[in-house]
């Protein structure tokens, strides 16, 4: 009976898309999970340096954790440990994706850990792939305030900015644990947009790149909107990292409280040869300042309390709260977010009702939430 057991409780899967989302939920739902032919008819088959990254941070957090990886990398065993969190924990993202692409999981684990958790994350903090550290900092840990977390002992700290494609930089995180358990939202009231706020920052390159970027942005906000301040960031030295660049981060701020934002970043060729891609030569200032803003009206235009980069979040949050009813609204639904739902209900059981709404042109989600507990804290 127990071998039988454990064959229900093993999640099998194949490929390599969302491999970050896969172990984050089966990390939450305590399933072992198996995923076989990852990239096996590539050029380069296997598990890429960053998806091998992010299983050396869940050992780093966690206690027991089990990693099985064939000698090609195409398949994988995983089986999950206690959450432990931990303090002046260390961790080199690499190059081959942004720091961002570590965060987002790490805020998720870090709040039903044993004990809070303190990291140092070093890499790229800004690129064009995943959300900048500017935005986590000023959207993603507010979001969090919705469902009961206590945002004071939430920090983000820039200690030094890293570009493409070399990086350099580095980000400290630190994520309180929950007593016992998140809160259930009603979050419908969008509201309207009463002021925008943002980052422009440079490293490596002239200060006045940051500027023609805000004279861009604003260009376009200040027909719109009074209200609009967009902060100069220039990194020299030693907290530039290793390679120029620059961008720009923006969020708007509605009468109701909810958070849009959206961002833009020079762009460059990847480092770690993934896939072919052109070679692309410097862009304008004030092209990727008109990028960002007018992806943030487009963002806004969506009507949803939140931006299409944070979705997924949303969801599995919601999911995560206790058994009681949580209703959101969001704007179009994202790819991600899509395939985010779906994994919701396959490792967590918690399926979403979707509506419609015309007269708005947006999203209704309403689920009943898993009733996800931190029990470890009682033991710590």
């Amino acid at each position: 009976m127990v071998i039988v057991k454990e064959q229900q409780e093993v999640v099998k899967l194949a490929g390599a898309q969302h491999f970050r989302q896969r172990l984050l939920l089966a990390t939450l739902a305590g399933k072992t999970l198996r995923i076989d032919e990852i990239r096996a008819r590539d050029s380069v088959p296997g598990l890429r340096d960053y998806e091998a990254s992010f299983l050396r941070l869940l050992e780093k957090i966690s206690n027991g954790c089990i990693v099985e990886i064939n000698e090609t990398g195409t398949k994988l065993r995983y089986k999950p440990g206690m959450l432990v969190g931990g303090r002046r924990l260390v961790h080199e993202c690499g190059t081959g994706r942004a720091i961002g692409y570590f965060l987002e999981p790490l805020i998720v684990l870090g709040l039903f850990g044993k004990k809070p958790l303190s990291i140092s994350l070093r890499g790229i903090t800004n690129d064009n792939n995943d959300p900048s550290v500017d935005t986590f900092r000023t959207t993603t840990l507010p979001l969090l305030r919705q469902f009961g977390v206590p945002v004071e002992d939430l920090e983000l700290k820039i200690v030094m900015r890293g570009a493409p494609p070399l990086g350099g930089g580095e980000a400290h995180l630190k994520v309180p644990i929950v007593h016992p358990s998140l809160r259930a939202v009603h979050w419908m009231d969008v509201g309207m947009v009463k002021r925008v706020r943002g980052v422009a920052y440079s490293t490596r390159v002239s200060p006045q790149m940051a500027n023609r970027m805000v004279d861009s942005v604003r260009g376009v906000l200040n027909r719109l909107i009074p209200d609009v301040y967009v902060f100069t960031d220039h990194y020299s030295g030693q907290e530039s990292g290793k390679s120029p660049g620059y961008g720009i981060s923006l969020v708007a701020e509605t009468t109701t409280g909810c958070l849009i934002s959206a961002e833009g970043a020079a762009t460059h060729p990847k480092a770690d040869g993934e896939e072919t891609m052109e070679k692309i030569g410097p862009v304008l200032p004030e092209d990727i300042g008109l990028q960002a803003v007018t992806q943030l009206l487009e963002e806004v235009k969506q009507g949803g309390v939140i931006d299409s980069t944070h979705q997924g979040l949303l969801f599995l949050l919601s999911a995560l709260c206790p058994e009681d009813v949580s209703k959101v609204r969001v704007g179009k639904l994202s790819p991600y977010a899509i395939q985010t739902l779906r994994h919701i209900k396959e490792f967590l059981g918690v399926q979403f009702h979707i509506e419609p709404d015309p007269a708005s042109g947006t999203i209704l989600l309403t689920c009943v939430g898993s009733g996800y507990r931190n029990l470890l804290r009682k033991m710590s």
